[in-house]
């Protein structure tokens, strides 16, 4: 008899927990339904090396790893599009043709100026309609392409409202740079005047506004919002010298590596990953714990990040028997009382991954590499930062940026990896990037030997274009950082 049972589809439907039945098992899997020490090789990284499709539990010798077992579960349906999900907002901007607007008003006060204005403006039947356009969702189904842009019916009595008609076309004047010179013989426009938005050929990501899933008119505003929330949410640089007495940098880095692993096995979002490793640090920063209890910090975070973020979050049955029933149900829960009561149930934090998505559309205006392999390089690179506690001295925008910067060198090592699109969208310069760059950029170079595989084994997958086996150049150009 199998002893891993298959996961329920259905949120209803709950595991028992091995321990919870051990008579219907065999006496040799009820011996190891037994408490056991979690983590058993938390701090065996040899044998890990060793052995890169270990098993997921603090002992399971006789459990099959995530790779072999494969088979014998049954996944949760997996949603393709929730990697998206900073962009559900749903907003929809109808783009008015005022140009034209204002045009029909300027040619009825030129042509009427002596004469009484008892007229209505008049719809202008070449202007379309928000529910005409083929790419985005009508305001109103039944509204007809000729009366959803009507003009409202103003009406002028005598000469002496021509005051406020002047007004009007003064302001639209200023509005829409419409300058008197423009009638002038021989004038022409200046085209080299550079403008906000097409300095150093720039690029507007924004200006789809027919997709809602864009977001833009408030996309601005909320990566704007994101960057000033990342300096509150983060945890303490030193907390493994000032609060850990009897955990390690290496510790923490088995335990992130094993959760990749339970990510990829319950099909959980990235977000969730990124999530679950901020509020094992944040939690760490102000509470010193033993190595007994790491793992059972581990998947009490990940249960919290699933609550948030997963559609289906994994109950917490499962949590329990991905640690090989090491800890008991209440264990968990209680773990999960402490850890929401230290960060004062603050479970929104911008991650690296929050900022990639922005960074990522930037980097895909250009057609020059494909947009999947950067895509997915530059989410390799960010999910390697996580393993190492030294890259919590920099700010999750800055990893991120730091990932597409060192993503377009790879595919691209030739040709300078920064430019004006990504500068405005990050805010950051390539000499702001340098330290962090150059930090990933060992760490992606050390990852093929490297005792902690899940996330190289991971994007060497079809599915993620085997991103994790490209060829990484030596060395960076040292020009490539000059602003």
């Amino acid at each position: 008899m199998n002893r891993r049972l298959s996961l329920s589809s259905s949120a209803s439907v709950k595991r028992p927990a091995a321990s919870d039945n051990p008579a219907k098992l065999p006496a040799a899997v009820a011996e190891q339904a037994k408490k056991r020490v979690a983590l058993g090789n938390i701090t065996n990284k040899n044998n890990v090396g060793k052995n890169p499709n270990r098993t997921i539990g603090a002992k399971g010798g006789n459990k099959p790893n995530a790779a072999s077992s494969a088979s014998n579960i049954k996944k949760r349906p997996t949603t393709s599009n929730r990697d998206t999900r900073s962009s559900a907002i749903s907003s929809f901007t109808p783009v008015v043709r005022t140009d034209a607007i204002v045009a029909n008003i300027k040619n009825s006060v030129l042509v009427n100026n002596e004469a009484k204005l008892a007229t209505c403006l008049a719809p202008n039947s070449t202007l379309k309609s928000p529910s005409s356009s083929r790419d985005s969702v009508s305001l109103d189904e039944t509204m007809s392409s000729c009366d959803s842009m009507k003009s409202p019916d103003f009406e002028y009595v005598d000469n002496g409202d021509s005051q406020a008609i002047a007004t009007l076309e003064r302001r639209a004047k200023e509005n829409l740079l419409i300058s008197e010179r423009a009638e002038e013989t021989g004038f022409k426009w200046k085209t080299d005047v550079s403008t906000p938005m097409e300095v150093d050929d720039f690029i507007d990501v924004d200006a789809n506004h027919n997709n809602p899933q864009f977001c833009t008119t408030l996309a601005c505003d909320i990566y704007k919002h994101l960057r000033i929330a990342e300096t509150k949410k983060r945890p303490s640089t030193d907390f493994m010298e000032m609060i850990q007495k009897d955990i390690n940098a290496s510790m923490r880095s088995i335990l992130v590596d094993w959760l990749v692993e339970v990510a990829e096995e319950y099909r959980l979002v990235p977000d969730t990953l990124y999530l679950t490793v901020n509020y094992i640090d944040r939690y760490l920063s102000g509470n010193e714990i033993n190595r007994q209890r790491l793992q059972l910090l581990g998947v009490a975070c990940m249960l919290i990040a699933s609550k948030y973020e997963e559609i289906c979050a994994p109950q917490v049955e499962e949590f329990c028997y991905i640690t090989d029933n090491t800890y008991f149900k209440d264990e968990v829960l209680q773990m999960e009382t402490e850890v929401l009561k230290y960060l004062k149930f603050e479970m929104t934090a911008p991650t690296a991954k929050c900022f990639l998505r922005r960074f990522i559309r930037a980097a895909q205006v250009s057609d020059e590499v494909p947009a999947m392999q950067i895509e997915f390089l530059a989410n390799y690179v960010a999910e390697l930062s996580l393993l190492e506690y030294n890259f919590l001295c920099y700010a999750p925008s800055l990893v991120a940026a730091s990932a597409i910067f060192l993503a377009n060198f790879i595919l691209q090592p030739t040709k300078r990896p920064w430019n004006a699109t990504l500068g405005h969208y990050t805010l950051y310069k390539p000499s702001d990037l340098s330290s962090c760059v150059k930090a990933l950029h060992s760490l992606l170079c050390a990852s093929a030997g490297s005792n902690l595989p899940a996330i190289r084994e991971k994007y060497s997958q079809h599915k993620y274009k085997f991103v994790a086996k490209k060829n990484c150049p030596a060395s960076i150009p040292p020009e490539f950082f000059q602003d």
